[in-house]
């Protein structure tokens, strides 16, 4: 009686589970779940919660004395928590370019040539609008390629797109992932502070030294990392590079088990904490304000038009110089389906922009076009690769 009274209950917890793994394992799973944290957020930053939801991720914690550290819930989640996922992706881009997708020249050349172009056109179009203004510094902001979005919105159009073409962008958005982290680490820092920078160089030569001595135990690099961490959160450098560099050292042999281990802590904990908090904003009295402003048109039209532009362009180079070939399968009319997609930027473009700029003002209007410039490039990419061939 015992047993079957069991097996039913195990029937149940089967039934009940299934659903959420199935959807938690989806790649379009990232993006649903994002896109409802954003909306969850802006309904609450601009409604009767207004009062208690805004200032909650302003609110000053306590540190311990002598100890320089992030002093409010939203540093915490964008100089900490954010670190585990630049750790991630920092890993995915180790893997890439050892085993996977990256790892020769033949494979990795057209997603490369198409990332350089998907970076360089935005950026471009973003300082035709705001070159030599007190804007200027928010060039990087529609650089970023939003690999959960993206490839959510490919998903969805099962068998209409070939894997080629998925492996293609997936490729493409991690080495824009690895632009984006080289962008932050070289123009975005304010100032450097010698000492911290020295303390977490050496901190650095003692993973790449265990690294090299093939140390497998995962405590070795983590207590160093937390303390690479700190320095670089104190150097003036922004403190999510030290996920990147402690992903970096991490044996390759263990990679594959932390990306999946991290998986879903990553992209179902921390990135929707991450979307909560910097879209907790309050819309102006006239939102159409926002779209008035050279920022705004800089980073729509480069996301919109400089991300497709710049990937089918040097895509198309790459291909008529015999320096690259197009994917198996995959036509020019779909890599151009991509390259609109890829205008979508969300989380890394979002980050950024709380980086480029310091004013509140600029970064709302900076986030409120970003989310506008992602949602189009979504449903534009989305209809245009349905109806083509």
């Amino acid at each position: 009686m015992a047993k079957i009274v069991e097996n039913k209950l195990r029937n149940i917890k089967k039934k009940l589970l299934s659903p959420l793994y199935e959807f938690l394992q989806d790649s379009r799973a990232v993006g649903i779940v994002l896109l409802s944290c954003t909306i969850v957020s802006l309904i609450a930053a601009n409604s009767a919660m207004q009062p208690y939801y805004v200032p909650l991720w302003g609110a000053e914690l306590h540190t311990p004395p002598g100890l320089h550290l992030p002093h409010t819930l939203l540093h915490w989640i964008n100089d900490g928590l954010m670190v585990l996922f630049f750790f991630l992706v920092g890993m995915e881009i180790k893997r890439e370019l050892t085993v996977g997708e990256l790892s020769s020249i033949r494979k990795s050349l057209l997603p490369a040539l198409a990332a350089l172009g998907g970076m360089v056109c935005p950026a471009l179009i973003f300082t035709a609008f705001n070159g030599y203004t007190p804007y200027a510094h928010g060039w990087g902001i529609p650089m970023a390629t939003d690999i959960a979005f993206s490839l959510g919105i490919l998903s969805l159009l099962g068998k209409r797109v070939p894997v080629t073409l998925k492996i293609f962008l997936m490729a493409l958005a991690i080495i824009d992932d690895l632009g984006a982290i080289l962008t932050i680490a070289i123009f975005y820092t304010v100032s450097l502070q010698l000492t911290y920078l020295l303390c977490g160089a050496g901190v650095l030569a003692l993973l790449i030294i265990l690294n090299l001595f093939k140390v497998q135990r995962l405590v070795f690099y983590i207590i160093p990392g937390l303390l690479l961490w700190y320095f670089i959160y104190n150097s003036g450098i922004h403190a999510t590079i030290a996920g990147v560099l402690v992903a970096f050292c991490i044996p390759l042999s263990k990679i594959v088990k932390l990306i999946h281990s991290l998986h879903d802590t990553v992209n179902f904990i921390i990135m929707p904490v991450f979307a909560l908090a910097n879209t907790a904003i309050v819309f102006p009295p006239d939102i159409g304000q926002a779209f008035t402003s050279p920022v705004s048109y800089g980073i729509m039209a480069g996301l919109v038009l400089g991300k497709p532009l710049g990937i089918f362009g040097f895509s198309f180079i790459a291909v008529k110089l015999k320096l690259a070939a197009l994917p198996d399968s995959t036509s020019w009319p779909q890599l151009l389906g991509a390259g609109i997609i890829a205008g979508i930027g969300f989380t890394m473009s979002i980050f950024i922009a709380t980086l480029a700029y310091r004013q509140a003002e600029l970064q709302i209007i900076s986030i409120i076009s970003v989310m506008a410039a992602s949602l189009f490039a979504g449903i534009a990419g989305f209809i245009y690769l349905k109806l083509v061939k």
